[in-house]
């Protein structure tokens, strides 16, 4: 066999693995497909789940975990994990119904009722506080991740228990002669039919999209997930990117407790318990790798999908609640083994073609060369 017959030889392989397959289209559109799968079962089971607005009333409960999902995101693309959105959330709440409720100022003898967008403003600010100690912890004091934010996990829901002494704050929705009415508009307002809380979602998502593909902390943040040190040694600042995703993740995790307390008017310190695990699920449905480096926007917002519908549909045909977190549990693991196949086929890669095996120090450094492939490949 002569030299060119050989060449072509090897060439026929990487052909075929880099052209069409169906397999390879299931396993990278297995979110998608497993959203239509779930439409389609539960139209045929209820003839309520199948109409505009029943979608619409779920697209409004997705959004408060695909909100999380989204900040969940940028966390697990740097190789971190953010168990304290859930409490930040809670906590987001209560801080919200605490200033509609009025402050009052003892030496003064008055009662201040803030407008809306400074309460909005007030709680997107503690949701950065909260992300800024959990990155610091993380980035400077070197704590691991899931030790920092387990701690601030009970932190920031004993401070919402203490605050409220367990209770909850109702009637949210203000009184005009006092300046404070409106808060009910995030939870219960639509633009063009469609929920405000779902088109926050989609705001939220555009903007996540623009900073992952079109600026440098996109590059940045795949480049340190990918492989922190080759990243650090490339000049891109690991620490600041670490603090900044925390900070972004709890923004997210405000701005959805907002939307919570709005639909429900009123806030609990108990409000978002286990929600951090229904986010965490979102992104692992979505296709990112819990190692970091790999995932995105779209697929995430699609695994937030996945979920709301799964659970609204296990309700509307009468399924019991503890059944509901069965079906959710498998739907995770399976997620989770479909995600270890995808990613375990794609180191095996290089070798199957017959070229030189590649190096764990090789592939990290070419992983971290080529952050834009990571991110459509996730």
């Amino acid at each position: 066999m002569t030299n060119a017959s050989q060449n072509r030889s090897r060439s026929g392989p990487r052909t075929s693995s880099g052209g069409f397959s169906v397999a390879k289209l299931l396993l990278e559109g297995r979110a998608f497909l497993a959203l239509m799968v779930i439409i389609f079962v539960f139209s045929m089971l209820s003839p309520y789940y199948f109409s505009l607005g029943n979608f619409l009333t779920m697209a409004s409960h997705v959004a408060i975990f695909g909100i999380l999902a989204v900040g969940m995101l940028l966390v697990i693309l740097n190789g971190g994990i953010d168990l304290s959105v859930g409490s930040t959330l809670g906590l987001s709440g209560v801080i919200a119904g605490f200033l509609m409720q009025g402050v009052q100022l003892q030496m003064l003898g008055v009662v201040l009722f803030p407008p809306v967008w400074v309460v909005v403003v007030l709680v997107c600010v503690l949701g950065a506080l909260v992300g800024l100690v959990n990155g610091v912890l993380i980035a400077w004091l070197k704590v691991p991740a899931f030790v920092a934010t387990l701690g601030m996990l009970y932190v920031v829901r004993g401070a919402a228990l203490l605050m409220t002494n367990g209770l909850t704050y109702n009637d949210l929705g203000g009184k005009p002669e006092l300046g404070n009415t409106g808060f009910d508009w995030l939870g219960f307002n639509r633009l063009f039919g469609i929920p405000i809380g779902v088109l926050v979602m989609v705001v939220i998502a555009i903007i996540g999209s623009i900073i992952l593909n079109r600026t440098a902390f996109g590059r940045w943040l795949y480049a340190s997930g990918g492989n922190e040190r080759a990243a650090e040694l490339s000049g891109v600042p690991v620490k600041k990117v670490q603090v900044s995703v925390y900070m972004l993740s709890g923004i997210c995790a405000s701005v959805a407790g907002l939307i919570l307390s709005s639909e429900l008017t009123s806030a609990g310190p108990t409000a978002g318990n286990s929600y951090e695990l229904t986010a965490i699920a979102a992104v692992v449905i979505g296709g990112a790798a819990l190692t970091g480096g790999r995932g995105n926007i779209r697929g995430t917002l699609v695994g937030a999908f996945v979920i709301g519908f799964l659970s609204d549909g296990l309700v509307i045909i009468g399924v019991s609640a503890y059944w509901q977190t069965v079906f959710t549990g498998a739907v995770i693991v399976l997620a989770v083994l479909l995600n270890a196949i995808q990613y375990r086929r794609r180191v095996k890669l290089p070798g199957s073609t017959g070229g030189p095996s590649t190096s764990p120090q090789q592939a990290g450094k070419a992983r971290t060369a080529d952050p834009a492939h990571e991110k459509i490949a996730g």
